[in-house]
This record gives C-alpha cells, sequence and structure tokens, in this order.
C-alpha cells in the first residue's frame, strides 16, 4: 500500500491510493497565482474537480478569502449551495450581481467579481462540498489575486476636428504609457468611427509582440505603404495615411491595451483606454484644370551667377481665385509666396534671404519670379514650381482646394564650379557641463578666407542665424555681444580647417550652428560657402542616471542588508544623500557624502556602513545595515546633486525602495539551526468532524498539560518530548479506530532582537492526516494465471515538467538478493538488465502506460518459481537551463508479495507509520510492516518534526 501527502496552493491536503487498481483520487484545481489585476476591472476564477464517481452530479463549490491584513482569517464570499454562506461585508455585492459564481459543469464553476475594489486583494480559497463518508484527496484549492491601481495613461494631443481633400495625407499622433510595477505589455490601435455604424472599425493595430495588423478594408493601402503606424520613441504612436479615401471620413481615435502575463503563460487584459476622438473630414476634390508652367533664363550657370525661375500659372476664372506658389530643389523648399503676396522661406535659404542672395515676387496675374544670386555648387539640382488653388472664406482665413491637381515642371539646373566648397559633420550631441568644437573643412582655395560662426537656437522660435564668433581674412578674432563673458574662441589650425570651440555647455546651447566661410580678393569678396550642423546639448538629468536597488531588501531580523545606489553617466563632483522614510509624514536623512569625500551623519551611524565602488560607466555607493532590526524598516532613497558651473544641480532622486524587516519563520527544514535563544510553545490538536481538540501543550517554560477534553484513561497512551535539532515527538501508542483525523501541531516561537527585546513570532501550523487501517493482504494466484501489478506516481507537480525513470524490483522466496526485473529511463529507452537466473521471468514480462503517471507490470503464466516480493521504485528527473537532467526526487512504493499455487494470509509484525517534513516540502508516508488486525493489538507512532 502506497501512501502519499503532497502540497498544493501552500497547505497540506491528502491524496492517498489504497489499492492501485480500486480508488481513484479527488483533484480540486485553480488558476495558478499571483493573478494580477487592475481596480475596477473584472476578475475571473476557474475552478474544477475531478475524481467523483458520480461525475455526472452536479458538485458544491464555496469561495472564501483571506486578506493580507489578516492572513489567518478567513471570510466566506459565496455558495452554490447556500444563499446565507458569504458575510455581511460580501452579502450587498452578491446581491446586487457584482460578485457571483455560476456552474460551468456539474463538476466546474466560474466565479467572478465585475468591478475589482482594492480590498478585494488577498488569497481565494475554492472548496468542493464532500457528501461522501470519507476524504479521498484534494477538496480545495488556492490562489492569491493582486489588485493594482490603473496607471495606463492615453493621450491624443490632435484638434478635435479636422478637414481634407481627398488624396491628401493624414497624421495622428497618440501617447500611451504606463507605470505599472509589474511586467507588462502595451498594445495600440488606431479605430474609425463612421456616422450610422455601431461599430468603429480598426485601422491598423500594433499587438503586444510589436506585430502590425491591418484593419479589414485598409489591407491593400496597408501592403502598398500608404498606412503605416509607427512608435516613435517609449510612449509615442503615430498613424500616417498617405492619400485620404472618402470613405475614411469619421471619427477616428487611438486605442491602448495593457497587458500581463499569468503564472500559467497565458495573456491577460488588465487596463484599456481610448483618447479623445477626432472629426476627420474628407470632401472630394475640385475637377477644375489648373495648369503650371516653369522656364528659365538660363539652364547652365557658373557659380556667382544669377538663377532666375519663372512660374506661370493659369486655370478658369483666373482674376477671381486665389493661388499659393512655391519653388522647391528636389524635395526641400526654397520660397513659398501665399495667396495675399506674402513670402515665405525654407529653413535652408532662410539664411540667405537676409543676405539678399534670394528675392522671390508675383510680378503679374499669372507669373512668379524666384531669383537666386550668388548662385552655389550646391544649389545645382532639378528646380519644382508647384501651386495650390485656394478658397478664402468668410472669416477671412484660406483653406486648401486642390492639392497638386496640375502637371509639375521640372527644369535641370547644372551649376559649375569655382572650387570653393565647405564640408561640416551635421549632426554633433554633447552633454551638458562637456566642451563643444565644430570642424569645418574647406576645399578648392584660391585666396584668403574669413569664417564667421553663426547660431540658430532650439529654444527660440526665430528663423534668423545670430553671430557668435568670427575670424578675419587677417586673423582678426571678434565675439559677438552675447559671448563675451563665455569661454569661446575660433582658430585654424590648418589651412583647410576651422574650428570652433565653446566650453561648459548648456542646453540653451542647442541648435543648429552655421559655419560661413568667404574668399577675397583684393578686399572684396569674390565668393562663400556655407555648412550648418545640429548641436544637441543633452542635460545632466538625461545622461546621469540615479537607481537604487538591493539583492535582499526582505529580511528577517538580525539579517543584513545592503542597498546600492548606481550612478551611471560620465565623472563628475557629485554630493550624494541618504535618506529614509518610516511614515508618509517624516523623512529622515541618514548621511551626506559631499564632493570633497566629507561625511555628514544625521542618523544612527551604528547600523550602517559606507562602501564605493568604481566602473567603468557608472559608480555604485553601498550603504550596508548590520543586524537589521524594525527600526531599520521602511522606504530608502538616495538623492544626488552634481557640481557644475560653480553650482549644485538637482538630479531626479532615486527609486524609493522599501526595506522589510519581518520576523523569522518557521520553515519546514531539517538543514538550518535555530536561534540559540529561541523558546518554543508547542500544541498538538485533532480535527475531527469539524471539531478541533487540544490534546497536549506545552509552553514556552517547557510545562507540558493535557487538553481538558483527553479523558485520564487516555493520557496513559499519550507523551510528548523535545529532540535535537530542535524536534518535537508526538507519540500515541496502542492506536485505536478512534484516533482517526486530522493531527495538527502548532509552534509559537520567541526570538531577542539585536536590541535585546523580546518578541513573538506568528503561530505556525502543519497538518498530518492519521487513518488507522487493515493492512493488505498478500496477492495468492493459481499457477498459469496472468498477473497484472501497478504502480501509480502521486506528484504535487506538473507532469508536463518532470520525467520518470522507472524500475520493477523482484526477490525470490528462496533468495536474499534483489534484483532488477526491467527497467523504462526518463528518456524512454526500455532495458532488461542482464541476469542468467531471471531470463525466463523476463521473457514472460510486459511493461504497460496506460496513464502519464501509471506504469503496470504483466506476467504471463505465472510460474510457482515466480513468488516472492515484487517492488516498483520510481526516479523523478528535470532538465535544467544548461539541457542536462537533473535528478529531482526518488521514492518506492510498498513491496507486494506474490504467491503462486500458496494461500497464507495471516502474519505477525508491526505497523509504524511516520510523518516527516522535508526540505523539498513533500511528506512521505510509508507502511512499513503489516499485522494480523484480528490477533494483535496496533501501535502506532506520529513523530513530528519541526526545524528552522
Amino acid at each position: 500500500m502506497l501512501w502519499k501527502l503532497k502540497w498544493k496552493y501552500g497547505r497540506i491536503s491528502a491524496a492517498y491510493l489504497v489499492k492501485p487498481l480500486l480508488k481513484k483520487k479527488k483533484r480540486k484545481e485553480t488558476q495558478a497565482g499571483p493573478l494580477y489585476r487592475v481596480v475596477g476591472s473584472p476578475l475571473s476564477i476557474s475552478c474544477n474537480v475531478s475524481g467523483f464517481d458520480s461525475a455526472s452530479t452536479r458538485k458544491g463549490f464555496e469561495f472564501r478569502v483571506k486578506k493580507p491584513a489578516n492572513p489567518t482569517f478567513e471570510i466566506n464570499i459565496i455558495s452554490t449551495n447556500d444563499q446565507a454562506f458569504g458575510y455581511a461585508v460580501y452579502t450587498q455585492r452578491v446581491r446586487s450581481g457584482d460578485i457571483n459564481l455560476t456552474h460551468v459543469n456539474p463538476n466546474s464553476v466560474f466565479f467572478e467579481i465585475q468591478r475589482l475594489e482594492k480590498g478585494d486583494e488577498g488569497e481565494y480559497d475554492c472548496s468542493v462540498i464532500n457528501h461522501q463518508l470519507v476524504y479521498d484527496g484534494t477538496y480545495n484549492a488556492k490562489t492569491t489575486v493582486k489588485v493594482i491601481d490603473n496607471s495606463l495613461s492615453v493621450s491624443s494631443p490632435a484638434s478635435t476636428s479636422l478637414s481634407y481633400y481627398e488624396g491628401d495625407a493624414l497624421t495622428l499622433t497618440c501617447q500611451a504609457s504606463s507605470n505599472t510595477v509589474q511586467h507588462t505589455h502595451l498594445s495600440l490601435a488606431w479605430y474609425l468611427h463612421k456616422d450610422g455604424e455601431d461599430k468603429a472599425q480598426p485601422i491598423i493595430s500594433l499587438d503586444r509582440d510589436f506585430t502590425l495588423i491591418p484593419g479589414p478594408g485598409f489591407e491593400e493601402r496597408y501592403q502598398a505603404g500608404l498606412i503605416r503606424l509607427d512608435k516613435m520613441g517609449e510612449a509615442m504612436y503615430k498613424l500616417n495615411m498617405a492619400h485620404l479615401e472618402l470613405s475614411d471620413q469619421g471619427r477616428i481615435y487611438c486605442q491602448a491595451q495593457e497587458w500581463i502575463q499569468d503564472p500559467d503563460r497565458s495573456w491577460y487584459t488588465i487596463a484599456q483606454k481610448n483618447a479623445e476622438e477626432t472629426i476627420v473630414n474628407v470632401k472630394a476634390r475640385d475637377t477644375s484644370s489648373l495648369v503650371v508652367r516653369i522656364s528659365a533664363q538660363s539652364s547652365t550657370l557658373q557659380e556667382g551667377q544669377e538663377l532666375s525661375l519663372s512660374c506661370n500659372v493659369d486655370t478658369q476664372n483666373l482674376q477671381e481665385r486665389f493661388f499659393s506658389v512655391a519653388w522647391l530643389r528636389g524635395s526641400v523648399e526654397l520660397a513659398r509666396i501665399g495667396p495675399t503676396g506674402i513670402l515665405s522661406v525654407g529653413p535652408e535659404y532662410s539664411g540667405r534671404v537676409k543676405e539678399g542672395e534670394l528675392r522671390a515676387a508675383r510680378i503679374g496675374d499669372r507669373d512668379y519670379r524666384l531669383i537666386l544670386q550668388p548662385v552655389r555648387t550646391e544649389d545645382q539640382g532639378e528646380f519644382t514650381c508647384r501651386a495650390w488653388l485656394q478658397d478664402r472664406g468668410q472669416d477671412g482665413l484660406f483653406s486648401f482646394i486642390i492639392f497638386l491637381n496640375t502637371l509639375i515642371c521640372l527644369l535641370p539646373c547644372l551649376i559649375t564650379e569655382s572650387g570653393l566648397s565647405v564640408e561640416m559633420q551635421n549632426s554633433v550631441g554633447v552633454n551638458e557641463g562637456e566642451g563643444l568644437k565644430l570642424t569645418c573643412k574647406v576645399r578648392g582655395v584660391k585666396g584668403p578666407l574669413s569664417v564667421t560662426w553663426q547660431r540658430k537656437s532650439a529654444s527660440t522660435s526665430t528663423a534668423m542665424f545670430t553671430s557668435v564668433i568670427s575670424l578675419s581674412q587677417e586673423g582678426v578674432l571678434e565675439k559677438a555681444g552675447e559671448f563675451m563673458s563665455r569661454k569661446v574662441k575660433a582658430t585654424r589650425p590648418a589651412t583647410d580647417t576651422f574650428t570652433l570651440e565653446l566650453d561648459e555647455v548648456t542646453p540653451s546651447d542647442s541648435g543648429v550652428y552655421q559655419c560661413a566661410v568667404s574668399e577675397w580678393k583684393i578686399n572684396s569678396k569674390t565668393n562663400s560657402q556655407s555648412q550648418t550642423a545640429t548641436v544637441t546639448v543633452a542635460p545632466t538629468d538625461s545622461f546621469v542616471k540615479v537607481s537604487l536597488i538591493s539583492r535582499n531588501n526582505i529580511v528577517t531580523v538580525g539579517a543584513n542588508v545592503q542597498l546600492m545606489c548606481r550612478i551611471k553617466g560620465p565623472r563628475m563632483p557629485i554630493t550624494l544623500t541618504w535618506s529614509l522614510q518610516r511614515d508618509p509624514s517624516t523623512l529622515d536623512n541618514i548621511l551626506t557624502l559631499y564632493s570633497d569625500g566629507a561625511i555628514s551623519w544625521s542618523g544612527d551611524q551604528q547600523r550602517y556602513q559606507l562602501k564605493v565602488e568604481n566602473k567603468q560607466n557608472e559608480v555604485i555607493h553601498f550603504l550596508l545595515i548590520n543586524g537589521a532590526s524594525h527600526r531599520e524598516a521602511g522606504s530608502y532613497q538616495c538623492r544626488v546633486s552634481v557640481f557644475l558651473e560653480n553650482v549644485h544641480k538637482k538630479l531626479p532622486p532615486s527609486n524609493q525602495l522599501a526595506v522589510l524587516v519581518r520576523n523569522p519563520e518557521i520553515k519546514c527544514s531539517v538543514t538550518s539551526e535555530p536561534s540559540a535563544s529561541s523558546r518554543y510553545a508547542i500544541t498538538w490538536l485533532l480535527q475531527q468532524q469539524a471539531e478541533n481538540k487540544t490534546i497536549v501543550s506545552s509552553d514556552q517554560d517547557a510545562l507540558v498539560t493535557f487538553g481538558p477534553q483527553v479523558q485520564l484513561s487516555h493520557r496513559q497512551r499519550i507523551s510528548m518530548r523535545r529532540t535535537k535539532g530542535p524536534s518535537f515527538e508526538f507519540s500515541i501508542r496502542q492506536a485505536r479506530v478512534s484516533d482517526n483525523g486530522l493531527y495538527v501541531c502548532e509552534v509559537v516561537e520567541w526570538l531577542q532582537d539585536p536590541h535585546g527585546d523580546w518578541y513573538q513570532l506568528s503561530p505556525v501550523s502543519k497538518t498530518t492526516q492519521l487513518t488507522v487501517i487493515e493492512p493488505e493482504q498478500p496477492l495468492t494466484v493459481k499457477e498459469g494465471d496472468e498477473v497484472e501489478l501497478k504502480c501509480n506516481i502521486i506528484s504535487g507537480a506538473s507532469s508536463s515538467s518532470f520525467f520518470y525513470k522507472v524500475t520493477w524490483l523482484y526477490n525470490g522466496h528462496d533468495s536474499s538478493a534483489t534484483n532488477a526485473l526491467v527497467q523504462l529511463d526518463h528518456t524512454g529507452l526500455l532495458s532488461y538488465p542482464e541476469n542468467q537466473e531471471l531470463r525466463g521471468l523476463q521473457g514472460r514480462l510486459r511493461l504497460i502506460r496506460p496513464t502519464q503517471n501509471s506504469f503496470y507490470l504483466g506476467i504471463q503464466r505465472v510460474h510457482e518459481g515466480d513468488s516472492g516480493t515484487y517492488q516498483c521504485q520510481v526516479e523523478q528527473y528535470q532538465l535544467d537551463h544548461e539541457g542536462h537532467w537533473q535528478q529531482k526526487a526518488s521514492d518506492s512504493a510498498g513491496p507486494t508479495v506474490l504467491t503462486v499455487n500458496v494461500f497464507d494470509i495471516l502474519g505477525n509484525g508491526l505497523f509504524h507509520f511516520l510523518t516527516k517534513i522535508t526540505h523539498t516540502s513533500r511528506l512521505h508516508v510509508r507502511n512499513k510492516e503489516m499485522i494480523n488486525l484480528f490477533s494483535l493489538p496496533l501501535a502506532w507512532s506520529l513523530a513530528h518534526r519541526i526545524t528552522y
């Protein structure tokens, strides 16, 4: 007979196999926890039971919960059999339908909370009501639910109403982010809700695995590249529709969903939010004709000459219409004349307007002209003239009617070089406090050169360049007034090289810098060339990051804690302050470490130590807490300020890190020793028919007392003693059927903290099932029969992650040696060990595996010589991360005595029942010997060993 007790969801529950071929065990299953859900969202938990003989009979289910504030108190919520089952705190929510429990089938229910509250967090227990006379299996299952705040935010900065013509391009942006501490994924989708339709249709979506999926009806435009969804940075998503259609009119909005992965590897939506809708109106285009022509006085020029481009527009009712006309070189817009004649210039040519090199005007009803003088080498290319037909509303504002429903004329323009050219790096990035250095290379130099360094600030809206510093052809250096107090210099370290150097830059120094080089001949400027570079100055808090981590922030009293403040970024003088917040209203500084190495202590120095570790790209400051007590518990934070430009600049403080100091817990292990100063109060209880009865107890002073319900005659059979470890052994001599029940060992420990104060730990208890039964009879068959021996594996672990090696052993009546008959290893290899004496028996063996955890041994045509003892030995294996097999556990079933043509079922011996809690948290119970229940008294010993 094989007995097993297994762990399931943090509690011990009995699952025993009386006879391999008779009984089925009951098993309760629910979703593994913890399940993270958001306040206000629904919660659903499925609960299933299997193993009852009456599978079609509807089972009764009950749900309870234990709250974190009182983890030992269980609150009734709802039952399928009893409407008055729930406690008052849940009665109204059950009646209103916010909480319900429904049957999916006779053996399965669905528990639902429509809108989670913060107080719903806890450990949920699903139990099935057992109407049978015996308990045979696991009748309850647990899962933990964590209720977190909804930190998902979604916003769209677009205006609430936009108007377009078909063929126009639409661009919308949406910001979506979440501050959830747990690891989550975001998915985002753009929806179009047309007028008159009930549901919005998806345009395009980016799922949680970053896969783009076009919506129905938008697939062709997505494949053609006309619809795109781009993720811009951490939280920005941009929708691009390159060619609007009339059917795109409606309300467009973005929707974000936050996903979390449950322990069963399935993904679950915990939050969903929509941004504000943007109304998009799409109008049909005007079909009137618009003709655009472009011409040039000459298409081949030399550098320094004049480029003159004329643009002619023609359409019906020309006198009544308004136009915008623009000239482009390639895709770069040079200049544009609006419907009222106002000139606007592209950023690349704004400086040349100031110098008078670029002019544009309307010279007639149909004619527009652009003049560029002197023309430069970089001006050559294909020039385009574009026209927009515009309508003026009653409010005086212009709106587009036609966008490029015309011919576009291209003009090739070749400009011969004079020899002078300028090169410069396009973009430069530098950190705050560092020095900026820009280099300008020149080629084709024929005469003296001068250079002017200019800047267009990124923090202002002006399109004008302002001077920084200049170096004349005679070598005279001249600073602009704004930079007189700054460390700035312009040099010419080589004939073909000009440099600009600016010390200790700040984010306000960001912008576009221009190197303008002029060639001179007899005090007159003959040619000028310029190039620009975009300079970005990163603020200190963008490249210096401060974070606080710990590998052991949850400790027991007396343990050491190590906090690490990581400062990533370039080396610079810093001041570091460690602080501790014990409650929301107080913040205490522990110490401050200054840039010169001085330390200022504000708190208790006895428990704290400092250590610094320098690495290549970061500096780690350690705060060591030696022998933590409850006084050192709280939220720690490190704050850093850097020393720049002779002032201290505060950086954003690190994240807060909670240090939890807990009382030591009683653990089921025999590998560690308790504190030498510990004292224990032990109580043994017996649970029978839902009633707890105290049998015997020992207080912290080792005073032993019996429970009031234990009769004097029964006290003579009961004893309790303390052994090494410490271990506490409880024994019942001459066990009786009335001793059946659940035995609970409850332990309370007293400890001293590092300050010498005594404190009491929470009670810890473990439960063991005792069943006094009759012994199993030997198996007796006739010669020539077929015999089937069964071996069933009972395990609380997932069967899909473990593999088993099964060996059947045999020991004949006339032999003292135990031999292996057949073996099926964990890789699926079947083998028969070499043994000449067993060849005849091995030839008649059959190994059958009807289920994942069942291994049967069949013997055909048994002989009298097959009599003996048969035993099943099982080893459990699992693959580690490196692909190597690791043995996790092993066990053997009780031996089966097979007798061929011999019928002797009487015997003598001792039945001994031993429970032992091991470090693997599995409780193994073995039947050591069998006795004749009709002739000998039973002796039963329950040894419950608890160590810390």
